[in-house]
């Protein structure tokens, strides 16, 4: 017979939950450290303590709630093996623990998962059954294996056991920083901020608690705040992409959360890029979402003592690339312009003399004759260029204008 960990309505969650999790997997996981950063504090106006949760083994916190539930399984249910339905954090979590306490792991995935998750996830030991399109046709597919083949679902957030595993994020960080006076922590089912809101909330009752989610993803802001925001699109912080909250969660967090913040992909991105360049670390979009809720709305986080927790690291290179560049680009540090020039020899020289004289160094150039409303003796050639900052191309582009070239400055959307 099946016995599953699916929760019941009526299961709450205490501090004692959460400081005997901590005791239960101590040694298991790594302690990660709670750090000032003085100059995002300068950069946001608040007093920013970051809790790196992307040093963990598997580089996220999903192992703590995954090997708590783990180790509170009867003798048979491990023996037999968990399953649970995942394309991230929770899945090398599970798998990573499960292996090494010699529980069998099967983790279904959609087929539209990266093949860099699978990897990750088939090195940490575990099984991977690739169904589905979707993360809910995958979670179909599991729920059906776990009846199938008697096995244990270990779900991703809705539970308390996996809630109090995550709290003990909160118990470390106010220990560390009992002056903490406010947290921000991501939502996507809402684990992480239900563990360490009810672990907070039961050392420091006056503590103020920030939800964050993906503008693109508002399932919980939706759920506890009646709204109807659409959920969908192709966000950088797919850790938190969640189109159903937890029932269990979302119970706990209406009573828990003063207020739930949505922040846009532009904002998810810069704190991507300040994190690596500040603070010389690697955190995926959605291990950057406090830090953007923080950066996105300093009215509400302004003269307080904040926590913020970089949830994970997991961010493929070439995305992380791409985030790097493009934060340049807002920035004004790179640039593409666009110019009208004749189609004859030495148009294209009298140009770079120009970027030459403004010190504005090019790095690569398109031109563009046939797929063009110009007339046939005309063409565009595109400049891409890297500049000290915004100030300096805008001269540029003054002195291209001034010695009449029609230019125009490509701009991100």
């Amino acid at each position: 017979m099946t016995v599953s960990v699916m929760p019941e309505l009526t299961q709450t969650l205490t501090l004692d939950d959460v400081r005997v999790a901590a005791t239960r997997i101590q040694g298991q996981v790594v302690r990660t450290p709670t750090l000032h950063s003085k100059t995002l504090s300068a950069i946001t106006g608040a007093d920013i303590w970051l809790k790196f949760e992307n040093l963990q083994f598997t580089a996220a916190y999903k192992e703590r709630g995954a090997l708590n539930a783990l180790l509170q399984l009867t003798d048979e249910q491990r023996a037999r093996g968990v399953i649970t339905a995942s394309a991230g954090n929770h899945a090398q979590g599970l798998s990573y623990h499960g292996t090494r306490l010699g529980v069998p792991v099967t983790i279904v995935m959609p087929r539209t998962t990266p093949t860099v998750k699978i990897l990750q996830t088939e090195s940490n030991g575990g099984t991977i059954v690739l169904e589905g399109e979707t993360f809910d046709e995958a979670n179909a597919h599991a729920r059906a294996l776990e009846r199938q083949l008697g096995l244990t679902f270990v779900p991703p957030f809705d539970h308390p056991h996996i809630a109090a595993g995550q709290g003990t994020v909160a118990l470390e960080m106010l220990d560390d920083v009992p002056e903490i006076d406010m947290l921000v922590v991501p939502i996507g089912g809402g684990g992480l901020m239900t563990g360490m809101g009810t672990a907070a909330r039961g050392i420091n009752p006056a503590i103020g608690l920030i939800g964050v989610e993906a503008l693109l993803y508002p399932s919980m802001y939706n759920k506890l705040k009646h709204a109807e925001l659409t959920c969908g699109g192709d966000t950088l912080a797919e850790g938190i992409a969640v189109k159903e909250p937890g029932v269990f969660t979302s119970a706990l967090l209406a009573g828990l959360a003063d207020d739930i913040v949505l922040v846009d992909e532009a904002h998810l991105e810069q704190a991507v890029s300040l994190l690596l360049q500040i603070e010389k670390t690697v955190v995926e979009g959605a291990g950057a979402a406090g830090l953007a809720a923080v950066i996105a709305n300093p009215a509400i986080f302004a003269g307080r003592t904040v926590g913020v927790v970089l949830t994970g690291g997991n961010i493929d290179t070439r995305l992380l690339a791409n985030v790097l560049l493009r934060d340049l680009a807002r920035s004004g540090r790179l640039g593409r312009l666009r110019i009208v020039l004749q189609d004859r020899p030495g148009a294209l020289f009298k140009v770079v003399e120009e970027f030459n004289r403004h010190q504005v160094n090019i790095l690569e150039v398109w031109h563009q004759r046939i797929f063009t409303s110009l007339p046939a003796k005309g063409l565009t050639a595109e400049i891409e260029c890297e500049a000290r900052d915004r100030d300096q191309i805008d001269r540029l582009v003054e002195a291209l204008r001034a010695r009449g070239y029609q230019v125009e400055q490509v701009e991100l959307g």
